[in-house]
């Protein structure tokens, strides 16, 4: 129902738009009554599309798309511990593995390697939405992988593609990013595990600091520390450098298309710091998220910036991608700067819009954080058509 609201109002511009957005950040405790209304809304509905609500603007359509559960959707701090630190979220993690595995047997979107000169980067579709990476030196045959969730799915790519695996990047210890680490690890006596020591990752052998290089014939791939999603979450860049292309970001949850990840573990000041260190990289570097969510995310930035003509041009790509179960990877840092408001939060229009506290904007961290933190509100709040 937010989201209805919020884009019927945001035709009007300026302090209307502040107003409607404060509106719905004050409503974000009102649970009960926002699930109230939704359940007036559906019971107005024709039985066809009873799930439907009205019409919403043109910046809001979306390709109707059933999704598999997400453990970390509404995730409240008691659940968030037992899936962390308990035998229970490796648990709920298999189960949701077996699901997607019946329910996907060739993925959830069809995906395109993309080759260089003699490296190769493959998304290989996981679970529910997940991207894992495969990252390979064709010349000495050589492969990493980043985020192997399903081990399954990996040795089958790693088969196909004739290649020894040898190190696994792990960019944080959710099972949905981690889940695979034992199979391969085992599988592949040589193969060394990569992570944060912060993060608990399993089967860690080689713990990693904020830039530290890892090698790999010739794959040069940096280390960069990014807290917020989790304490000792880590992206790792690609150098461009060595085979003359464009620079790789391997996101994992920090950034998304035209989305960031929710601040499990830290504060807004963290997650901007981090992102903040992602902004610093160049705009041609190719990003490769960690979930398949760029209809839902260009959707909402539709929400907070509806005349952005970037994201609006974006989005019908998509639609055309998704129509086709296409994966929407990769896209580039500086399309993302064009359009992904958790990356414009020293603009103007959205500091008009989200009305932040009196006081200094432009590059305060503090009132940016602030900005932050009510963006990833909102997006908490946003639902899809």
């Amino acid at each position: 129902m937010a989201a209805v609201v919020a884009a019927t109002a945001l035709k009007g511009r300026g302090a209307r738009n502040a107003r409607v957005l404060r509106g719905i950040l004050s409503g974000a405790t009102a649970n009960k009554a926002s699930q109230n209304r939704s359940r007036a809304l559906q019971s107005h509905s024709s039985p066809e599309c009873k799930e439907e609500p009205e019409p919403l603007s043109p910046e809001l359509e979306y390709i109707p798309r059933k999704r598999g559960k997400n453990p970390m959707k509404a995730v409240g701090l008691a659940w968030y511990s037992l899936y962390t630190r308990t035998r229970l979220g490796y648990l709920f993690y298999r189960q949701q593995l077996r699901r997607a595995r019946n329910r996907y047997p060739k993925g959830h979107s069809r995906t395109q390697p993309r080759l260089f000169n003699g490296v190769k980067v493959l998304p290989i579709p996981v679970l529910s939405d997940n991207y894992s990476y495969l990252i390979i030196d064709t010349q000495a045959r050589l492969a990493v992988a980043v985020d192997p969730s399903d081990p399954q799915a990996v040795q089958a790519s790693i088969e196909k593609e004739g290649v020894n695996l040898v190190a696994i990047l792990c960019t944080h210890k959710h099972w949905d990013h981690s889940g695979g680490n034992r199979d391969l690890s085992r599988r592949h006596q040589d193969c060394r595990v990569y992570g944060s020591p912060q993060d608990s990752i399993p089967y860690l052998t080689h713990p990693l600091c904020h830039q530290d290089v890892v090698s790999v014939g010739r794959l040069q791939i940096r280390a960069l520390a990014t807290p917020g999603h989790t304490q000792g979450h880590l992206v790792y860049l690609l150098d461009g450098e060595p085979y003359e292309g464009p620079s790789c970001l391997f996101s994992g949850d920090l950034l998304f298309l035209s989305g960031c990840g929710r601040t499990f573990e830290g504060t807004a000041e963290t997650m901007l710091s981090s992102l903040d260190t992602v902004l610093g990289l160049g705009d041609d570097t190719l990003l490769w998220p960690g979930h398949e969510y760029a209809e839902e995310n260009l959707g909402f930035a539709g929400v907070v910036e509806p005349e952005n003509l970037a994201r609006e041009r974006k989005m019908q790509w998509v639609q055309r991608q998704r129509m086709e179960r296409k994966s929407t990877c990769p896209s580039t840092l500086g399309e993302e700067r064009s359009y992904n408001p958790f990356l414009r939060t020293h603009c103007l229009v959205l500091q008009e819009a989200l009305g932040p506290s009196p006081g200094p904007t432009g590059d305060d961290g503090c009132s940016r954080a602030q900005l932050l933190e009510r963006l990833r509100q909102l997006k908490d709040l946003h639902k899809s058509k």
